[in-house]
């Protein structure tokens, strides 16, 4: 009988090196050109429905045609988010090694999830966490380098690592609980855990106790917007005399709304005393410690349990990539320990199986951003872009107290500036709409204490000095306008 025969009509290698060549030479035009375009898109909802057809083509396209519609479709309705002009949320980080990276990546297309999976994808992880800590100054015992069971992962993002932590420490918790009351059965364990966070932490966190099933606390912040270990401590004391299980805390070093630090050298001894697991988020704020005038911002850092941030914010490499660090992470291994015969291999206790440490079972080849960057740019290239940003930051706040019409909300922290329009909170959020409807730059609001704000942040690569004398400019024009309204 002949074996049916299937012509291949899809792109092969030649089409393949013209089409790369082409999408290289546009990637390197738009990036170098960004801050020529537009910030905020201007299309509604809806608007990329009617610029493509309604089902797939039955027969393949030229390459040609996608690169055409890139202009057409795609870029009307993108934000700008490398765009020196672009200052909302935190950065999310971008750079010509990284991208690089992403497409050997994407060429190798292995899914990590056991060192024999792809041997490389899990060993340069290991290492590639031993050199990123070494960076940030972290203790030896976070390290796999130190001899012990403690090590790094890339885990997506920041919301992942607190989730992971969370469950880590509730394994422990009620491992230590069982222990000492035989007699108590898991669910009645569960029901009276509690953990603690900041009422200045990010929404991820609340959430990873929603999704832990666990009862969180949100415990008032200072004068400064940091978590002192003496609240901490009374909250524990508190729980502690009415029968609950206080086992999890996070610390967050660089909040989302200002940037504030919590009081890790204080919350880290309070967490120690009472067997409550210390995770560190330091999600944007993590990548300056490769800076060591930074690093007295996370001293404690030794009485944490887990730490982790987001080199996809700030240092270079492009999303995602989350690094977290854990000291015991036998707690995360066995809370997640799902063995089917089909994923078993003869090497495994010899390397990690990455899968163990995460919610996913797959993964990518994300150790080769890190990789790539850290060779490309060097640590002190990678220090030189912490402390620009920064300088501009303080630009831009020495621009703002100049001005007697502003004031700053809190202390600027790294490349944060939170500032408003003295007067009312309608008055700010009428500043910052109008500021978004020019288009020419954009910023998001926070509001703390009833207090409404505008964030500032540094995100861009590109950034140079002139563009924070752009943004300010037109900061000030707006409120020209909206106070000449306002008479």
């Amino acid at each position: 009988m002949p074996v049916p025969q299937f012509p291949r009509t899809e792109m092969q290698a030649p089409q393949f090196k013209e089409f790369a060549k082409e999408m290289v030479d546009y990637i390197a035009n738009y990036l170098e050109n960004i801050r020529d375009r537009r910030v905020l898109p201007e299309v509604q909802p809806g608007y990329l429905k009617p610029l493509i057809p309604s089902e797939a083509p039955e027969k393949p396209e030229s390459w040609e045609a996608v690169m055409a519609d890139i202009e057409r479709v795609i870029m009307p309705g993108v934000t700008h988010w490398h765009s020196p002009k672009f200052h909302a949320y935190f950065p999310t980080a971008n750079s010509y090694p990284a991208i690089v990276a992403d497409m050997l990546s994407g060429a190798i297309a292995c899914i990590g999830f056991t060192w024999i999976a792809s041997p490389a994808c899990t060993e340069l992880e290991v290492e590639m966490l031993n050199w990123l800590g070494k960076m940030l100054g972290l203790p030896e015992e976070f390290l796999a380098c130190s001899g012990g069971q403690a090590g790094g992962v890339i885990q997506g993002t920041a919301s992942e690592a607190t989730l992971v932590a969370l469950l880590g420490a509730k394994a422990k918790a009620i491992k230590r609980a069982q222990e000492e009351h035989p007699e108590w059965d898991e669910m009645y364990i569960i029901s009276r855990l509690v953990g603690y966070t900041s009422n200045q932490s990010h929404s991820s966190v609340e959430r990873a106790g929603l999704l832990g099933g666990v009862k969180l606390r949100s415990l008032k912040a200072d004068s400064n917007l940091q978590l002192r270990g003496e609240t901490l401590e009374q909250a524990i004391k508190e729980d502690l005399a009415n029968g609950l299980i206080p086992f999890y805390a996070v610390c967050t070093l660089g909040t989302t709304n200002t940037c504030a630090f919590d009081r890790l050298d204080e919350l880290g001894p309070v967490g120690n005393k009472f067997n409550v697991w210390i995770h560190v988020d330091a999600a944007y704020a993590g990548s300056a410690f490769v800076c060591p005038e930074y690093r007295h911002l996370m001293k404690g850092i030794e009485t944490a349990d887990s730490f982790n941030f987001n080199p996809h914010k700030w240092m270079l490499v492009n999303f995602d990539c989350s690094a977290m660090w854990l000291k015991e992470p036998y707690w995360i291994v066995n809370a997640f320990n799902v063995d089917p015969l089909y994923l078993k291999h003869d090497m495994q206790g010899s390397a990690p199986d990455y899968r163990h440490w995460q919610i996913p079972l797959g993964r990518r080849f994300r150790a080769l951003k890190l990789w790539f960057v850290l060779r490309l740019y060097g640590v002190e290239n990678i220090q030189a872009h912490i402390r620009r940003h920064c300088t501009f930051a303080k630009q831009f706040e020495a621009l703002c107290v100049a001005d007697s019409r502003f004031e700053i909300f809190s202390t600027v922290q790294m490349g944060l500036v939170c500032f408003r329009l003295k007067g009312t909170n309608e008055l700010s959020e009428a500043l910052l709409k109008k500021i978004n409807g020019r288009g020419k730059i954009h910023m998001v609001p926070s509001k703390v204490n009833d207090t409404y704000f505008l964030r500032m942040a540094v995100c861009s690569r590109f950034t140079e000095s002139s563009d924070i004398e752009y943004s300010w400019k037109e900061v000030s024009a707006a409120a020209d306008e909206l106070l000449a309204e306002k008479k």
